[in-house]
């Protein structure tokens, strides 16, 4: 397996050099130049067996630098003992042929866990593989869940270092708190003024300053990334879109060969919905890919029209690691969907950088249309769908899986598609956003700490309130600085105690 460039396809790296990197020196982001497929007797193998050794099997087809002892142990210390469930990413059934993929199990309970808590294995195999000495420094820019997780992933890890910037007012308070009380010696945390977009640009920025790297070779330093931009950190996501599958399989549910499910995906950055489109490439039974925004419905416009537009207003939602205009993953789609063409793709990157705004051509589009369907909610929506769920099922979920499940219904009624089978991916605890899921029951109190809020929606639940969020209350906080977006790599030097 190679890997190449979304804006350069005479590209050519192994896996190891790709996650090594995180992003390609021309500023593409990297992707396999085949995919692996699965036959229907390949997918029966992996029924009875565990999510550790459907990982490794999945992860096998991709990484073939890496030997399958080795991904044996990465995937054994990334999910053995970190996680609150022993099948790491249950299926729970609700009604109507819907079926939640609960992947906030992890450290962190959000779905990034189940990425960054294998990327720091994979990443400093790599590094050892490509005969590199240089201390990696990871570089983060966040929504919310991304932050924390690559956070706690990469804690005192040797040979790394990790600085992760998130948007000041833009995400949930337990968010920041997770953040800001981060323990290691080798972390650094900073709020950037602005939104998401303006901290990943910077990132971005930083990544590709030609001065800013030469800084880091001076001082044994190199730059990767744990943002899905990096391969490392996109792969791992394939798998549970299959072990749900699998799990259906196990149960009877699929019970004949290319029995198809539909997928709906709350997402902003793109990356966990493009993780369904490669396992569905790879020939998982897929019949739709349902793309769920909130109020910021950039992706949903796109994929409806074909148009790319960033220059629209932006909200702050109490979905907030959706709240984003730049999707980034959306390049590697687009590679794929125009055969490879990196010039194509390069030159849409270059309008949307210019003028915020692109529009892809007509056979493009139609390939959009066929594979994925889009809708879009606000905020009273998603209270409400919160409230809808808990009272017929008694199912608590958080306000992106409440985005998720909203616009799945949106598609059901649209198309009257109805027997088909879903998967709704269910992204993070709902007490990572207590306030606003405890406003879907009654009026919110904003006297109550935070806690506070916690502690009544575990009791009006029923549900117990994951140990890692509650150990949040004692911790001190450690990072409070915020920088402008202009200021972002002198925060970056700061943190890395070396010169600019």
């Amino acid at each position: 397996m190679v890997y190449t460039s979304t804006r350069d396809n005479t590209v050519r790296v192994d896996s190891a050099t790709a996650i090594m990197r995180g992003i390609s020196p021309d500023g593409g982001l990297y992707v396999p130049v085949e995919l692996p497929k699965l036959s229907y007797s390949e997918l029966c193998s992996m029924v009875s067996a565990d999510y550790q050794h459907r990982a490794v099997d999945i992860l096998g087809r991709f990484l073939t630098d890496f030997t399958d002892e080795e991904l044996s142990e990465c995937v054994k210390a990334a999910y053995e003992d970190k996680f609150g469930s022993d099948t790491v990413a249950p299926v729970a059934s609700i009604n109507d042929g819907r079926y939640i993929l609960e992947l906030w199990h992890g450290p962190t309970c959000a779905f990034k866990d189940m990425a960054l808590q294998l990327l720091p294995h994979l990443l400093t195999r790599s590094v050892k593989k490509c005969g590199d000495d240089h201390e990696i420094v990871i570089l983060v820019a966040t929504s919310g869940d991304t932050g924390k997780a690559a956070l706690e992933g990469f804690a005192d890890v040797p040979g790394t270092r990790i600085i992760v910037f998130y948007p000041d007012e833009g995400v949930s308070n337990i968010q920041k708190l997770q953040m800001t009380t981060q323990e290691g010696d080798n972390v650094g945390v900073c709020a950037v003024w602005g939104n998401f977009d303006d901290a990943q640009t910077g990132v971005k920025m930083i990544f590709t300053n030609d001065e800013v790297k030469a800084q880091l070779e001076k001082n044994g330093m190199a730059f990767s990334s744990a943002n899905s931009i990096n391969w490392g950190r996109l792969v791992p996501q394939i798998v549970y879109y299959f072990s749900a599958y699998l799990d259906l399989m196990q149960t009877g549910e699929m019970d004949y060969e290319g029995e198809e499910i539909n997928i709906a995906v709350p997402t902003g950055n793109f990356g966990n919905i493009l993780a369904a489109f490669y396992a569905k490439m790879m020939g998982l039974p897929v019949k739709k890919l349902i793309c769920a925004s909130n109020a910021n419905n950039v992706l949903t416009e796109f994929l409806t029209t074909g148009v790319y537009d960033r220059n629209r207003k932006f909200h702050t939602t109490m979905s907030p690691s959706m709240d984003i205009l730049i999707s980034s993953n959306l390049e590697r789609l687009l590679f794929h969907l125009t055969d490879g063409d990196s010039a194509r793709v390069k030159g849409w990157m270059e309008q949307l950088s210019a003028t915020g705004r692109y529009e892809v051509d007509d056979d493009v589009k139609q390939k959009l249309f066929d594979l994925f369907w889009a809708g879009c909610c606000d905020d009273g929506e998603t209270q409400a769908q919160i409230k809808e769920l808990f009272d017929a099922d008694g199912y608590l979920c958080d306000t992106h899986t409440a985005v998720g499940l909203h616009v799945y219904t949106q598609y059901r009624s649209a198309t009257e598609d109805v027997k088909t089978p879903a998967v709704i991916a269910s992204t993070a605890s709902p007490y990572k956003f207590a306030p606003s899921v405890l406003g879907s029951f009654k009026e919110p109190d904003s006297a109550r700490s935070e806690f506070e809020n916690i502690d009544e929606l575990s009791v009006l639940s029923s549900c117990p309130v994951p140990a890692p969020l509650a150990a949040l209350e004692s911790k001190s906080v450690r990072f409070d600085k915020v920088c402008k977006k202009e200021d972002m790599t002198k925060a970056v030097f700061d943190m890395l105690g070396i010169g600019n």
